[in-house]
């Protein structure tokens, strides 16, 4: 089987595609809003370079250096208790296709918002919060359709392969998405508000931030990387051997970066151009911004229409990025065709999504829980509060104490100054791990304290 590798480009564009997600989109921006705004987002920035940074680059070494998926590849790198160390390949694989079960499910709202910038938008707020709820509780047929459109989307991009599906789809629509989001942010500049969406922004008010902001700050930054779910491992596996390693992680974090603070200024332009209170949480995007949009009449439509447009994008982008690994392992493991991986993968996928989306429709979703949680939240909380975590760990502590140093010297340093590598790998054996372990820690005595 001939070995499909990514363009220098292609990596940087399918692993930015990958990072940019939902994320930057709807976290980001809530979380600004609710912890003072540009004082937390110096906090992110920080967190991502001293943790998420060092991570990203272990687990694209062990990528790298295997040019396997992510269950050999720990198999291959592992000195010893190679069987006990495909465990965390296996944990990554897994946790991310549980967690683009519920993300294509909300790639579908984005659908359903994107034709709602069309056919008309919610005038105000309860008539907003109207649509929203109803789509939830009450639109098993409308909620379905989205969820089949985006899963289709989904694996047929995948069907395509690395070069012909993967890498084609982001060299396009990266760019695609950097430019819809950048007309937006021009427009904004033309409104009131966006004065004070700078001033939010990027005059930092350090009173706002807590111990919770911390620990937000580095969970937004794990998310928004894409850590912890195979997908870094995978892509950077089919790295070509003429890239530049340091400038396409570096490229990587400050596409990451800049999209969402572009984001956060067309967002909360709106919101300040309005009088809406910035600190909205998740129902910024499907609540409150809709309503902002239509105040601008039928500007505000094509506006709503980009803005969800882009969020598809965004979406897609990241959805392929997490499921990717599993297909990958299935084809190395076994053998099977692209095909037949596909359909085994997206048969698990569509089987957890559908349960999500049932999981909030009234009369069914409540017989749907578990541990106290409706399925949907189920998920999405041992996902990102447990399985994401323990992954991150597992790869930081592998790179750091497992792997032979010199390996990892010779692989970098073509790119980087001995200082640079000995202050990454400080990074990836004493810090990185503790915040993460920290992270997982103070969510679960959130759950048993409550």
């Amino acid at each position: 089987m001939a070995k499909e590798q990514f363009s220098k480009i292609g990596y940087v564009l399918a692993v930015a595609g990958s990072a940019v997600g939902l994320g930057n989109a709807w976290k980001f921006p809530y979380m600004v809003g609710e912890n003072g705004g540009s004082a937390f987002i110096i906090l992110y920035l920080l967190i991502t370079f001293l943790v998420g940074v060092p991570i990203f680059m272990a687990e694209l070494s062990i990528g790298k250096l295997s040019e396997s998926d992510s269950v050999n590849a720990f198999r291959k790198l592992a000195p010893k208790n190679k069987n006990l160390w495909q465990i965390v390949g296996i944990l990554a694989m897994v946790t991310a296709a549980i967690i683009s079960s519920y993300y294509i499910v909300i790639i579908g709202w984005v659908f359903k918002y994107f034709t709602l910038s069309f056919s008309g938008l919610p005038a105000d707020i309860e008539s907003s919060k109207v649509i929203f709820n109803e789509l939830l509780t009450h639109g098993l047929g409308e909620q379905t359709l989205y969820f089949v459109i985006a899963f289709a989307a989904c694996f047929f991009i995948l069907s395509k392969g690395v070069k012909s599906g993967i890498e084609k789809l982001n060299v396009w629509m990266m760019p695609s998405l950097f430019i819809m989001v950048l007309i937006m942010l021009f427009y904004s500049m033309t409104m009131n508000g966006f004065v004070k969406s700078a001033e939010f922004l990027l005059i930092p008010d350090f009173s706002k931030i807590s111990f919770n902001s911390l620990l937000l700050a580095l969970g937004l930054a794990f998310w928004t990387l894409s850590l912890g779910m195979a997908a870094i491992i995978t892509y950077s596996a089919s790295l070509s051997d003429d890239t530049n390693l340091a400038t396409s992680t570096l490229s990587i974090v400050f596409i990451n970066i800049v999209l969402a603070i572009m984001m956060g200024l067309v967002i909360f332009t709106f919101i300040f151009e309005f009088g809406a209170a910035p600190a909205q949480g998740p129902g910024l995007v499907f609540i409150s911004l809709p309503t902002l949009f239509a105040k601008l009449g039928a500007i505000g439509q094509i506006l709503a229409a980009a803005f969800f447009a882009a969020l598809i994008f965004a979406g897609i982008t990241s959805a392929i990025s997490i499921v990717e690994p599993f297909v990958f392992f299935l084809i190395r493991e076994y053998g099977m065709s692209r095909r037949k991986a596909l359909c085994i993968v997206c048969a698990g996928i569509f089987i957890l999504g559908f349960l999500c989306l049932l999981s909030n429709i009234e009369n069914v979703g409540d017989k749907l829980t578990l541990f106290g949680k409706n399925f949907f939240d189920f998920l999405d909380f041992t996902a990102s509060n447990i399985l994401l975590p323990i992954s991150g760990i597992g790869g930081a502590i592998f790179v750091g104490y497992f792997m032979k140093r010199d390996a990892l010297y010779v692989l970098f340093s073509p790119y980087m100054s001995d200082f640079v590598f000995n202050a990454w790998y400080f990074l990836l054996r004493y810090v990185a791990p503790v915040c993460v372990l920290i992270i997982m820690v103070n969510e679960l005595l959130k759950v048993f304290n409550a």
